[in-house]
């Protein structure tokens, strides 16, 4: 065949709707990839065949999408020769299910692995049908094929619309990729269909959800691994859209309006920045990745080297650079609540920029400092290096008799952040001391009742604390596990009945403080609580009779309006209730 036969095109029989073929799953035809060397073997159910001649390697196969690189050659059924790759000694490729090739080919080639040869019979739907070729293919030709896949370039959609198709050029390191809080560090080259040079950088540095020069940028980034390199086409709709971009002189030419781009990306580098908190007033840039998995807990003592810096640089705190680090005991107040939690989520020898609102921080009254005022609802940063720590132990490190002294240790500190009025630390120290004996089946007897009073005595001061935080159904959860293990605690009666009436459940508070006067008949704690829910429930009742006194009064103007109108007849009125009521 003439030497301008490369690209076996099959005409309307493959043209491409408005869908985009590209996607992330191999459209393999019914029939499968299958098959032993040597064996002839029915693709899908319009009569492609496939015979392997030689075995490829691996299990992977190219999708849609992927530019493939073939040697090939084809011939007619009598055995005429009508085009070979290997006479030009050029290597065809092409872009995978596109229609840029016959749909024998595309539904074909999709079945092979790399390195494998494969003989294709293709029938005419699948070819060039009723018109042929001329002069060389005539109508209704079925064809052979002698394809080998030399290899194949993954091109995927990371848009899922078409409209960013990427190719790695260069496979990056591990398996991690950027997210929207992180600074990136990339090399880019923007260039348009026909090479002109748009734009280059050689080195930027960004925060991928803020974006860098069009919006595409932004979201390759979101696939690389670090020192991948990559080229992204980009349709209009990523790039500069219907405005198109106007570098205003320079060397960089101009992108007119609904046009695709090439974008080159090598991402050199980034800092992973993580949200420390879940309403992202503390935020952690890693500057350094730290050791192994271990990280601190509560109770560790941990040492740092830190410099503490207000926004416009003023260092107020730099602790640790001589030769001693700053140690301090993580969840005892030794620090701002933000650097406590920001180094429970460190490794050892990692080093770290964080980021702390005022809430976690010094809040809204001025405070001084070593080297500086800290201004009222300030935020601040830290320069920190997590030199080593010690590990507060775990439950399952400990004897029964060391469990049963750490919770008392625990509750103890719960009391005094209690009578501070830190409530949420309290509670979360109860808590703490709840579960060094909440699973008490190796303690002895002895033991075991020792484990009891601690429990009963951590959920009803946690009880105490989730009060004082109106978390209400929470203290009712937490007094009747105290009921389940003393049906006579009138402290969880009194607690629990304080809960319920906050709940507007004042039966059941009713019931309570009824059960601690009779354990306890002269509890004056349990008698205010009980005027107090007599004068809840006359409250309600007054405006429970309020609410249906106004509805009768509605009620008594509609029949009376309706006795005045005779025998008129009238569309009936639905019944209004005053806003006041």
């Amino acid at each position: 065949m003439e030497d301008d036969f490369d690209i076996p095109t099959a005409g309307k029989l493959n043209e491409i709707d408005g869908e985009d073929p590209i996607g992330d799953e191999m459209d393999v035809p019914e029939g499968g990839a299958g098959g032993k060397v040597g064996e002839e073997k029915e693709i899908g159910k319009n009569g492609l065949k496939k015979k392997i001649l030689n075995e490829g390697a691996g299990w992977d196969t190219p999708i849609n999408g992927d530019e493939v690189e073939v040697h090939y050659v084809g011939s007619l059924l009598d055995g005429t020769r009508f085009d070979s790759s290997l006479d030009r000694e050029l290597p065809f490729k092409f872009k995978l299910g596109l229609g840029h090739v016959i749909q024998g080919w595309d539904d074909g080639i999709k079945t092979m692995k790399k390195g494998e040869k494969s003989l294709f019979t293709i029938p005419p739907t699948l070819a060039y049908g009723e018109s042929g070729s001329p002069p060389t293919i005539p109508p209704n030709a079925t064809l052979q094929f002698e394809i080998e896949l030399l290899s194949w370039t993954k091109v995927k959609d990371i848009s899922k619309d078409g409209g960013i198709l990427k190719t790695i050029v260069t496979e990056g390191q591990n398996w991690q990729t950027p997210k929207d809080p992180d600074e990136v560090l990339v090399k880019y080259e923007v260039r348009l269909e026909d090479g002109s040079l748009v734009s280059k950088s050689e080195e930027v540095e960004f925060t991928v959800k803020d974006g860098c020069f069009c919006p595409a940028l932004s979201k390759a980034v979101k696939t690389m691994k670090k020192g991948e390199k990559a080229v992204f086409i980009v349709k209009p709709q990523y790039g500069f859209g219907e405005n198109g971009w106007d570098p205003s002189g320079g060397d960089e030419c101009v992108v007119p309006p609904n046009t695709t781009i090439q974008i080159t990306v090598e991402l050199v580098s980034w800092k992973i920045v993580s949200e420390v908190t879940t309403d992202k007033k503390v935020l952690k840039k890693i500057l350094k990745e730290g050791e192994g998995y271990d990280r601190p807990n509560d109770g560790a003592i941990v040492q740092v080297k830190l410099v503490g810096k207000l926004e416009d640089g003023t260092v107020f705190v730099n602790k640790g650079h001589n030769e001693t680090p700053f140690e301090f005991k993580i969840d005892e107040e030794q620090v701002i609540d933000g650097i406590d939690r920001s180094v429970k989520t460190m490794k050892k020898g990692e080093v770290a920029v964080l980021t702390i609102h005022p809430e976690y921080g010094f809040g809204s009254i001025e405070s001084h400092q070593e080297s500086a005022i800290i201004p009222a609802n300030s935020n601040v940063y830290y320069d920190i290096e997590l030199i080593s720590f010690e590990k507060e132990k775990d439950t399952w490190e400990l004897s029964t008799q060391e469990k049963i002294e750490t919770s008392g240790r625990k509750k103890e500190e719960g009391n005094t952040l209690f009578k501070r009025q830190k409530y949420e630390r309290a509670s979360k120290r109860y808590e703490k001391a709840l579960s060094f004996v909440e699973y008490d089946s190796t303690f002895n007897d002895d033991e075991k009742q020792e484990s009891k009073i601690l429990k009963i005595s951590c959920n009803l001061n946690n009880a105490a604390c989730k009060l004082k935080l109106k978390d209400y159904k929470q203290t009712v959860k937490l007094c009747t596990k105290v009921l389940d293990a003393d049906s006579k605690n009138v402290k969880a009666l009194y607690r629990r009945a304080q809960a319920y009436i906050q709940l507007v459940d004042l039966d059941l508070a009713e019931m309570d403080i009824r059960k601690a006067l009779e354990i306890d008949p002269k509890n004056r704690d349990v008698k205010l609580e009980y005027k107090l829910l007599k004068e809840k429930v006359k409250e309600y009742n007054k405006k429970d009779a309020q609410f249906y006194g106004n509805i009768f009064r509605k009620m008594n103007k509609l029949e009376h309006l309706q006795s005045s109108t005779g025998a008129r007849k009238q569309e009936r009125v639905p019944m209004t209730i005053d806003s006041n009521a």
